[in-house]
């Protein structure tokens, strides 16, 4: 099955990981890495782990696989 996600709407939204590294299961959008050409569409967010503030930029399609991701915290 493939969540259907608006890149724009993903800013403050939750994730699990499913396989979670360094006790980090829990993430929060904290920002939306907007394109240099504004008429090009938003490819990457970055996500901040709730257990140590470490953030990472990924591909805010990534957040549709069910093997990686899980909307909300579970």
């Amino acid at each position: 099955m493939t969540m259907r996600l608006n890149p724009r709407k993903l800013l403050l939204s939750k994730w699990t990981a499913v396989q979670p590294r360094n006790k980090e299961k829990h993430f929060i959008v904290v920002r939306l890495i907007e394109p240099e050409d504004p008429a090009q569409a938003i490819r990457e967010v970055e996500l901040e782990a709730v257990y140590s503030r470490h953030s990472r930029i990924i591909a805010w399609q990534t957040l549709t696989d069910a093997t990686l991701w899980r909307q909300g915290w579970h």
